[in-house]
């Protein structure tokens, strides 16, 4: 599976990758208003998720992202390329973004992943499955262990700041400093190259 996929990727452009993200994460949000609209009857709670002050975004959200960038971009390096390299995906995604591109795609994915898997399924089946299914998304991570274990540590992470802040802002904006910062790194500093 993991070579089929790196296959696949090896004969995309890089904005034919980045489309297929932008559907995949659509199909996300659309589960997400499915699944709420079943769990709870209404979306009404999502206004809730919501409810908290920018000192708690910026303490719970902001401040760790950049942690968690600052660990990310050590593990860069001092580990060797093979242990974090995910087939390239990431590069590709990126190669011949501009900043605009990057911060457009990496707020929407932020947004997706974060009402689903936050906002919808962690009050519902708990903060150890909704940590747990979030990590195995992340598939094309399970060939790489230190990428997985990486993504199983940050998904805990931020469904911990959920339990504590019960703020969706808090975890979307963590999620985006996170993507959005590691995805500029390897643009413009870890090397990616146009097409």
């Amino acid at each position: 599976m993991k070579n089929k996929q790196a296959a696949i990727i090896a004969t995309m452009t890089s904005k034919q990758v980045r489309q297929q993200v932008y559907i995949s994460q659509s199909l996300l949000l659309i589960i997400s208003l499915i699944c709420a609209w079943f769990i709870y009857g209404s979306f009404t709670f999502f206004s809730e998720l919501f409810e908290g002050s920018v000192t708690e975004i910026m303490l719970y959200g902001l401040l760790p992202g950049f942690i968690v960038v600052i660990i990310d971009m050590v593990m860069y390096k001092t580990l060797p390329k093979r242990y974090w390299d995910d087939g390239g995906i990431n590069e590709k995604i990126f190669r011949g973004s501009n900043i605009y591109q990057i911060i457009m795609l990496t707020m929407f994915v932020a947004i997706a992943e974060e009402v689903l898997f936050r906002g919808v399924l962690q009050p519902s089946i708990g903060y150890i499955a909704t940590s747990l299914l979030f990590a195995f998304i992340h598939i094309r991570y399970l060939f790489k262990p230190v990428l997985f274990i990486s993504v199983v540590m940050l998904s805990f992470y931020i469904g911990f700041m959920f339990e504590i802040t019960n703020n969706l802002g808090v975890t979307i904006i963590m999620h985006f400093v996170i993507d959005c910062s590691l995805a500029l790194y390897l643009r413009f500093l870890g090397g990616v190259k146009d097409e």
